[in-house]
Order: structure tokens, then C-alpha cells, then sequence
């Protein structure tokens, strides 16, 4: 079943990636990312440098963190896909809400070593207050103003939130919604609000590939594995890291 026809700028014949493709990918890059920031931080050899360009220091730590940059574009075009698509826009928003709060468990245990809140809250609740503004939009299609009050509303409180990405992640979230159904001007506007996290821009060639299908991801079972796999594997990577390094 294809999803969308929106324009890309990737020739149809390279469109190779379905939304179950993109999917594994960005849990891939995400679990390169947290292996790095969350474990192998700890470890003297993998951040030593490898090599220097310009004032820039690389190791096997910062190339893995860098490759993790790409995962949030992934995440973010998803939950616009599933947002156009899904059956039940309420069960859908309940679901990341719930997955949010399930989250914080490890995400504060990650980040402190406690069940106390840490000084930002993990990424779901960004997503989910994304997700709010996509509704309030549609709720209020046919009344800009109130439009431009829910996605205020909502940006500040991202900010005081202060959830992983913050307010910067929500309006990335606003862009990728607005352009969804033009695919090279969503790249271009949303590489220059990335600026400052510029190898999250490469998610866009992956994204300019995806040939609208919902791909092999399919059942109930399937869709909370997605949902489950943070949580899961931030709480394994804290883990290992009590372990080996007892921090």
C-alpha cells in the first residue's frame, strides 16, 4: 500500500526505502548514538583521537555521536507519516504519552543515576508535544489565529519542558509537518534549521528515499516493539555501563 506521493528529490527508481525500513534504520543510528554517549564515553580508547580536521578532534566517540545525529530527522518524518495515517489519532497520542512517561524510568537513571528528574526529559515528550501541535492544526484548519496560538502555547512549554532536543526539536517538528508534501523544500528549510547539529542533514538523502509503503512492520506486536525499543535499550546500555564501569 503506498502512503504518499509527495514530491522528492531522489529519482523514483532510488526510492527504495518503506516506512518499516525507516524504522529499523533510525533505531540502528539511535542505538550507535546511545551506545557511545551512554556507555562507551567511559571507555579511555574509544575516545582518544583518531585523526584532527581543524580545531576538531575525531574519535571512534565522536564519529558514532555524529552518525547518531541523523536518528531525530527519521524520527520526527515518522511521526508525520503515522500522524497523516493512523486510524486513531487519539490512541496514537496516548500511546506516546504513555511511552514518554515508561521512559523517563531509564532516560533519569541514564542520565543521574537516580529515579529523580534529570535536568531534560527524554525525547518522547518532545515528539508527543509535536504530535499535540499536528492535532491543534488540524482541529483549527479553518482558524489561523488559533492555529498560531496552540503552536505558541505549545513552544513554550517545550522550552520550560526542556525535553530532549527542546524547543528547537518541536519547531523542527513544525517543519517537517508544514513541508511534508514537499519533500526537497522540507530538506533544504530543515538542513538550515539543523545548522547547529549539521550532520543531522544527511537523514534527508534516507528520507528523499522512501517510496511510501508501509513496508514488513505490521501488527500490534510489531508497532510496540518500535515504541518499546528506547526504553529497553537506554535501561540495557545503563546496565552494562553499572557493571563495567560502576558509574
Amino acid at each position: 500500500m503506498t502512503l504518499q506521493t509527495s514530491t522528492s528529490f531522489i529519482p523514483e527508481k532510488y526510492r527504495i526505502l518503506s516506512g518499516s525500513a525507516l524504522k529499523v534504520l533510525a533505531m540502528a543510528i539511535m542505538l550507535i548514538d546511545h551506545t557511545a554517549s551512554f556507555l562507551l564515553r567511559y571507555y579511555p580508547p574509544v575516545t582518544r583521537a583518531w585523526f584532527q580536521i581543524g580545531s576538531t578532534s575525531y574519535s571512534l566517540y565522536r564519529v558514532m555521536r555524529d552518525v547518531g545525529r541523523a536518528a531525530f530527522p527519521i524520527f520526527c518524518f515518522l511521526l508525520v507519516e503515522g500522524f497523516l495515517h493512523t486510524h486513531d489519532r487519539f490512541k496514537y497520542g496516548r500511546n506516546l504519552l504513555i511511552f514518554a512517561c515508561i521512559s523517563e524510568i531509564p532516560w533519569n537513571f541514564a542520565q543521574n543515576g537516580t529515579l529523580l528528574f534529570a535536568d531534560k526529559q527524554n525525547v518522547f515528550f518532545t515528539l508527543f508535544l509535536g504530535y499535540l501541535a499536528f492535532c491543534l492544526i488540524d482541529r483549527f484548519k479553518e482558524n489561523p489565529t488559533m492555529q498560531l496560538v496552540s503552536m505558541l502555547a505549545l513552544l513554550a512549554v517545550s522550552y520550560f519542558l526542556k525535553a530532549d532536543y527542546g524547543y528547537k526539536g518541536y519547531v523542527f517538528l513544525l517543519i517537517m509537518f508544514w513541508l511534508h508534501q514537499y519533500k526537497p523544500a522540507q530538506a533544504l528549510i530543515g538542513s538550515c534549521w539543523l545548522i547547529y547539529e549539521w550532520k543531522a542533514c544527511f537523514a534527508f538523502i534516507s528520507l528523499n528515499m522512501y517510496n511510501g509503503r508501509r513496508g514488513f512492520i505490521r501488527g500490534k506486536w510489531a508497532k510496540y516493539f518500535f515504541y518499546a525499543f528506547y526504553p529497553v535499550h537506554i535501561a540495557i546500555l545503563t546496565i552494562i555501563r553499572k557493571k563495567w564501569f560502576g558509574i
